[in-house]
């Protein structure tokens, strides 16, 4: 089933970071190690229509629509923004100073989403 949503253009990267967690049983309990968390993202496209999924990697090591059972931290961005960040041409830290990233919950979980985006952008075509 795919999470790919057409009027976010980089929702496929969604696709991919699932692909990547379920590549491997290893990968999947190595990423589930390093973030210990529920991760949210609301994308806002174009049009100004959001939509939400979440990666679990508290319990599971996947990736779904909707926000999550109890997500850790909630990220709110662009869908350009963050199909640049899974691309490796965004910075977070940049986006968030600029106030083009928010972050609601534990902010220090978010940085835990680094490696596992690294993943994905050999993955994904954004």
């Amino acid at each position: 089933m795919s999470l790919k949503n057409a009027a976010f253009p980089s929702s496929v990267a969604f696709d991919a970071i699932n692909d990547a967690l379920q590549a491997s049983e290893a990968d999947r309990k190595d990423a589930i190690k390093q973030g210990k968390a529920v991760f949210a993202f609301v994308l806002k496209n174009k049009a100004g229509e959001t939509d939400e999924w979440h990666i679990d990697l508290k319990e599971k090591g996947v990736v779904a629509k909707g926000l999550g059972n109890k997500p850790n931290v909630t990220l709110q961005l662009s869908d350009d923004d963050f199909g640049n960040l899974v691309a490796g041409k965004g910075n977070a830290q940049r986006l968030f100073m600029s106030g083009k990233l928010k972050i609601k919950g534990d902010v220090m979980k978010a940085t835990k989403l680094d490696p596992i985006l690294k993943k994905a952008q050999t993955k994904a075509k954004l």
